[in-house]
């Protein structure tokens, strides 16, 4: 049994064709948790933990909305448990946000002026050779 599951109600019918990826998701995650953070900036080592919940999420997406692979059931199942992110896959949903890394980049509270995130402009509008790289979960450009 994964330690995912938090609740008393057995999975619905295809947990066991999705759990073994979610295991080895959920023991990459362990891993990124327990990781030395020595030489890093302080958001720097929490970029492999977005990136794992990013790879998450996007698993149980992919599954049903794009290969519908998984029932509707299990899917809700997984997000009712939090093992996808039901607000991410919301924004991934809508026109523009097909590929957004997390939430933290859209929201404007977290930055100087206002405003999205720098890996949310589009790669032509940027100068050409800059590196891009997102303060708060190490994406190099989600918009396109």
């Amino acid at each position: 049994m994964p330690k995912v599951r938090r609740s008393k109600k057995p999975p619905p019918e295809g947990w066991e064709l999705i759990e073994p990826t979610l295991d080895e998701l959920e023991q990459k995650m362990r891993e990124a948790e327990t990781e030395s953070h020595e030489g890093k900036r302080k958001n720097e080592s929490l970029w492999p933990i977005f990136k794992i919940h990013h790879q998450k999420s996007r698993y149980i997406f992919d599954l049903f909305y794009r290969r519908k692979a998984i029932s509707r059931e299990l899917y809700d199942y997984c997000l009712k448990e939090n093992i996808a992110d039901k607000n991410l896959i919301a924004k991934w949903k809508k026109q523009g946000y097909e590929s957004l890394c997390c939430l933290r980049c859209i929201q404007t509270r977290d930055t100087n002026f206002g405003t999205n995130c720098i890996c949310r402009v589009p790669k032509a509008k940027l100068e050409e050779g800059r590196i891009v790289e997102c303060v708060h979960c190490g994406c190099r450009g989600c918009s396109g």
